[in-house]
């Protein structure tokens, strides 16, 4: 691995904490549990009726625990898990779906396939489910990478001293697609491990933190979210460091994983984490969702991804190592699946982006290579955030067919450049030199 040297700290803008909604309590406040035992069951969140003269004014956020259910499903979740002998971990309701969601652990000894399915045998249940573990797609490189000569170009415009070293940016021509588009005004939401917002590189583009995980750590010690939301959003022309492909977006950094080891850019979440993450991500309204992650089929995930579809969000998803298009989120109808462009096609379409060998933030104020499509799909996003700023009303399907129609390499990675070029209907080729003055909102 190449290690970059530290730069300098930077005062950061005080960050903006937007998403105010009741959430569940954290986990590390739980009890303990047996993963193996743990279920996520939903039942519909039935409002209670409207108060009558002489209520007291105190209303339902004075119950203990309260998490934003109504009182009549709150008794309803509490017979149901006295019927099924279920010990409730959590709870917290999920506003755009409307419905209220438990963490249940069952008895010992019980079997969790018969439960469930008992439980989704029962007309008061709207979705029952095993908790479900997901993974990030990345890697530290075994070897560097060669050096690659310093920038020409479009790339030459930048006073970022490591711009010449970055490969991924440099073959989807973001340069040249940032005399057009920054992201500026586009939100993006990373749902991934926490991201260290006080990393020189992303001074002013993390506007909100929030975290859902049971994990003891400090999130600013997190690679792997830090390193997607530098290939996103790394500020450009401050003198320090790299240039994020859309430099003018916003981050809402949700915390849904946690590191496996301490150091290490390897990282887990589950139902419960990705779940809450999801669902401020949709009260958040963010433009662009990334998820650098994978797992199994997940029916409460799903209906979380297909809501923030249908409320106008464009999610980007990883395609795992092994390709396989049939779990989570890139089974979902409308996410825009990402592989690595060095590796094997998928059976259903997908766009490919740089993934091997890419240069990003690192926690400490730090910058490393690191592999895998959870790179590749942070490239994607930051160029979904350069179109929609051109036009805030593209959906997802234009959006894949602009970047996929792009494709002119012969390792199929989009053109960021082309797509912006063609939505702008620019005349102008993406190989041009242009000065730093030249380049669109290029400082914030």
């Amino acid at each position: 691995m190449i290690r970059l040297p530290r730069v300098a700290a930077v005062t950061l803008f005080a960050f903006a904490f937007a998403l105010t909604a009741p959430r569940a309590r954290a986990l590390e406040q739980l009890p303990a549990a047996d993963d193996a035992r743990l279920i996520v069951v939903a039942i519909a969140d039935k409002a209670d009726p409207a108060a009558t003269a002489g209520a007291t004014p105190r209303g339902y956020a004075g119950l203990p625990d309260y998490a934003g259910g109504a009182e009549r499903t709150r008794a309803a979740a509490r017979r149901i898990a006295s019927d099924y002998a279920l010990r409730e971990v959590s709870a917290w309701t999920i506003d755009a779906l409307r419905l209220r969601c438990m963490l249940y652990e069952l008895p010992a000894g019980s079997d969790r396939s018969e439960a469930l399915a008992r439980m989704r045998g029962d007309r008061r249940v709207s979705l029952a489910e095993p908790l479900q573990h997901f993974s990030t797609y990345s890697t530290m490189p075994a070897l560097p990478p060669p050096e690659p000569a310093p920038p020409a170009g479009p790339a030459a415009a930048y006073n970022d001293p490591y711009v010449g070293l970055q490969q991924g940016f440099t073959r989807i021509g973001a340069a040249a697609a940032q005399r057009w588009a920054s992201g500026a005004r586009i939100e993006v939401a990373v749902i991934d491990t926490g991201i260290d917002a006080a990393h020189p590189d992303l001074a002013g583009r993390v506007v909100s933190q929030r975290d859902f995980t049971r994990d003891a750590a400090s999130a600013s010690h997190d690679r792997h979210g830090t390193e997607v939301a530098g290939v996103i959003a790394a500020v450009a022309n401050n003198g320090v460091g790299i240039v994020g492909v859309a430099p003018g977006t916003h981050i809402r950094a949700l915390r849904a994983c946690w590191p496996v080891q301490a150091n290490g850019s390897a990282a887990r979440c589950d139902t419960f984490t990705l779940a809450q993450a999801l669902g401020a991500a949709i009260t958040s309204g963010a433009r662009v969702i990334n998820l650098s992650l994978g797992g199994p089929p997940d029916p409460l995930l799903e209906h979380l991804v297909a809501k923030a579809i249908e409320r106008g969000a464009i999610v980007v998803g990883a395609v795992p190592p092994d390709a396989r298009m049939d779990g989570f989120p890139v089974d979902v109808d409308g996410v825009i699946a990402v592989r690595s462009s060095d590796s094997a096609a998928t059976a259903r379409p997908a766009l490919a982006a740089p993934g091997r060998d890419i240069l990003t933030l690192e926690p400490g104020g730090h910058y490393d290579y690191a592999s895998g499509s959870s790179l590749a799909t942070a490239h994607v996003t930051g160029a979904v955030a350069l179109l929609l700023e051109i036009d805030p009303h593209l959906d997802a399907k234009t959006v894949f067919a602009l970047l996929d129609g792009s494709n002119r390499r012969a390792d199929a990675s989009i053109d960021a450049c082309a797509a912006v070029r063609t939505l702008a209907h620019k005349a102008e080729g993406c190989d041009s030199v242009t000065t730093a003055t030249g380049l669109v909102h290029a400082k914030h």
